[in-house]
């Protein structure tokens, strides 16, 4: 009993807790996730009301009127129990529950680490919507399967908010509704003009995308696809002795057409960050308007330890940030994989906390750090283009969008 009324009492202050006094930093990551959603986006209103009042879910579920006389810890033979009644669940669970014919609908849940406040299946599982919070202030609130996190949901835990698709208990990514309202570009190389002895023409003028790519699900596509290419990056140089021969007139196309473009670099691990800096900067081309530029940073962990590990790797891309930022005079964003960023990232904070970052995830699910773009697709097609081409997608919606060229373009 001492534990149960402990429970109570630690529920009741975490949920005002959640509810008035978010902390600035969580406040800072529910204000960057609503700026870049809107009601289209699947559990937009469920975070937009946790944002806006905190943990609802606690007052909504709490059963309310008297205990029913045969509803108190254990169950009587032949009957119903119906209303709100007190128990135990097979694995000592207490719960404080509303039922109707002998089943459990919802309630609170209190377990030796938290408080589930939400709907049950027969079984006596979460199951449906439903949250949990703990007493160090972790939460979540979502979907419910036999116990597990399942289908979409948002977890806050040390200050990090992760909203998007859950498959038991393990957080998959944002799967993202798709249409016109997004703002999608293309990045582009060589292999979009040729393809062995095959050379291939761009017809700019009739330019739209017309298939996100094979691996994105056709159900979360509103409408045709047949969306403005509203920027490109086109490749420029790599090392310190590969140069793009098609980046010219693509640039001047782009530029011609009024379509913001950017260049960018592919990084080695072979050539010092100085030349290749050097490199990029005496081929590419920069004027006012122009997207940042970007490094593209693949290196395998073969190449990483080649180099001399991964303290080597950073600085040197620090070097060549440092360099292209000061001569351009926008600093240049950071294009890496999903693994890298799961590996690697978290050994360079000060990259993680001070660059934008362009992140190659394919398939449907959009991964979860604050991003500048997502190329989510490396098969998708153009109007005017004849090989597949990399589809991606700016992180927010058009107010973003003007807002990040005012402020990261070239000036």
């Amino acid at each position: 009993m001492r534990y149960i009324l402990t429970s109570l009492i630690a529920i009741i202050v975490c949920g005002a807790t959640a509810q008035h006094h978010l902390k600035p930093q969580v406040k800072a990551e529910l204000e960057y996730y609503l700026q870049r959603h809107n009601v289209l986006d699947e559990g937009f209103d469920m975070v937009a009301r946790y944002a806006a009042v905190g943990d609802s879910s606690l007052a909504a579920y709490t059963p309310h009127g008297p205990i029913s006389p045969f509803g108190f810890f254990f169950k009587w033979k032949d009957i119903k129990r119906e209303g709100k009644c007190i128990l135990f669940d097979c694995q000592h669970r207490f719960i404080i529950g509303t039922f109707h014919a002998d089943t459990l609908v919802s309630g609170l849940r209190f377990d030796s680490i938290g408080t589930y406040a939400g709907q049950f299946n027969r079984c006596m599982e979460a199951d449906g919507h439903g949250s949990y919070i703990r007493p160090n202030h972790s939460f979540y609130e979502g979907h419910w399967e036999n116990d597990r996190r399942n289908g979409f949901g948002f977890c806050i835990y040390q200050d990090n908010l992760k909203a998007g698709v859950w498959r038991n208990d393990q957080f998959q990514g944002e799967r993202v509704n798709y249409h016109s309202d997004r703002i999608y570009g293309i990045d582009i190389s060589r292999y979009q003009h040729e393809k062995g002895r095959k050379r291939f023409h761009i017809n700019w003028r009739d330019m739209r995308i017309t298939s996100l790519g094979r691996r994105i699900s056709q159900e979360r596509i509103t409408g045709d696809v047949d969306y403005l290419v509203s920027f490109v990056y086109v490749k420029a140089t790599e090392g310190i002795s590969i140069f793009n021969r098609h980046f010219p007139a693509d640039y001047e196309n782009c530029r011609r057409r009024g379509i913001p473009v950017g260049a960018y670099h592919f990084f080695s691990t072979k050539q010092t960050p100085k030349e290749q800096a050097t490199h990029f900067l005496s081929n590419a081309r920069f004027q006012r308007g122009d997207l940042p530029p970007m490094l593209d940073v693949e290196p395998s962990d073969a190449q990483i330890r080649l180099m001399g590990g991964q303290e080597v790797m950073f600085r040197n891309i620090r070097i060549w940030l440092n360099i292209v930022e000061r001569r351009t005079g926008a600093r240049p964003i950071l294009y890496v994989n999903q693994r890298f960023v799961n590996t690697w990232l978290d050994l360079a904070p000060d990259l993680k906390r001070d660059y934008l970052f362009w992140i190659a995830r394919y398939g449907e699910y959009k991964p979860d750090v604050h991003l500048a773009f997502w190329q989510m697709s490396d098969n998708g097609r153009v109007s005017g283009i004849t090989p597949e081409v990399d589809i991606d997608a700016f992180n927010g919606y058009e107010g973003q969008w003007k807002e990040f060229l005012r402020e990261h373009c070239i000036k």
